[in-house]
């Protein structure tokens, strides 16, 4: 690639946006009001607004390696503490792939370096659900029920989070786990199951 196209590309964009709505840019600068807060994948061939078919100003988007949210990483907890009690969004979305190079890399005894602490999160999901994992004969199968683990586990890290309990009892909040097929391109709603989860947590996570 070369890295000066880009700036062209971002003409044409800029034209192409213009040609349909000379406003659209004086109305984009006005302000975001989104409504869901997306947490996925840092991968290059997921791009959270296409793979949802959304429009700039709909979607919260918060990327990192294999979409994990540690409730250690303040990044991870600033953004859901902005999109959940400033934004207001209604619906704060985990979304895994499968194929993913960092459930991958967790799988394996590699010494990673900087990684470990960060992957060190996706081998205590395999831990804590190794009886099922060491039950799926199929290597491939096993990774891509990791990769679905993975989700379900980071939507229970989201929902120990005060923000969104407390936007869960006012509002209704609503978390959902998705996986993208990148053989497909098809989203793939694990239907987690929020308030259930909502009600197991909060019994020892609860706060006011």
């Amino acid at each position: 690639m070369d890295i000066n196209n880009i700036f062209k590309n971002n003409e044409e964009w800029v034209q192409s946006k213009l040609d349909v709505d000379s406003n659209y840019f004086d109305n984009l600068s006005k302000g975001q009001s989104p409504d869901i807060l997306y947490i996925g994948c840092s991968d290059s061939r997921v791009t959270a607004e296409e793979l949802m078919g959304v429009s700039p100003g709909e979607a919260f988007v918060h990327r990192n390696i294999a979409n994990m949210v540690p409730n250690t990483d303040l990044n991870s907890m600033s953004v859901i503490n902005y999109a959940v009690a400033h934004l207001k969004v209604s619906h704060v979305v985990v979304c895994g792939h499968y194929y993913c190079g960092g459930v991958k890399a967790a799988m394996e005894s590699q010494d990673l370096g900087l990684l470990n602490p960060w992957l060190r999160n996706i081998r205590d999901v395999y831990r804590t659900h190794k009886e099922e994992l060491m039950g799926i004969s199929d290597d491939e199968s096993r990774y891509k029920r990791l990769v679905e683990l993975n989700v379900a586990e980071q939507c229970i890290n989201v929902i120990k989070t005060a923000e969104v309990q407390k936007a869960f009892r006012s509002r209704g909040i609503q978390v959902h786990g998705w996986v993208f097929d990148i053989h497909s391109g098809k989203l793939i709603d694990l239907n987690i199951n929020y308030s259930e989860i909502m009600k197991n947590v909060m019994e020892i996570y609860h706060l006011e």
